[in-house]
């Protein structure tokens, strides 16, 4: 089945930071838990670092132009059930996120917003 509308999209700040990101780092991953600090804050990690298993879904392959390979995205189930009926959008935001995300360093960090889906 063809979804017309992507489950994750990122804005091309995103985009441009994770390309800045891959150059750095190597291959990338993105997991977005529930935790009460950070819920709305996906951290990236380089691909592999953070464990998933059958408590996270898979949400999207994200398709970057200029990136070799696709970013996963991936969400504790928890999370993902609160949030199944919207789209996600990456962005970026000035400020400091958690110091295990790769762009703390950068003095920005990403966020999740969402839309309804069909809205």
């Amino acid at each position: 089945m063809y979804e017309e509308t992507p489950r994750v999209e990122l804005t091309p700040a995103a985009a441009d930071l994770l390309r800045r990101l891959r150059a750095t780092h190597g291959p990338l991953m993105f997991h977005q838990s529930g935790g009460c600090c950070d819920g709305s804050a996906p951290m990236c990690y380089p691909e592999g670092e953070f464990r998933t298993g059958g408590s996270d879904v898979l949400l999207a392959e994200l398709q970057v132009e200029g990136v070799a390979e696709p970013v996963a995205f991936w969400m504790s189930r928890g999370q993902y059930e609160a949030w199944s009926h919207t789209r996600l959008i990456v962005d970026v935001v000035e400020g400091r996120g958690s110091g295990f995300s790769l762009e703390a360093p950068e003095g920005v960090r990403f966020l999740t917003r969402s839309r309804v889906v069909g809205a």
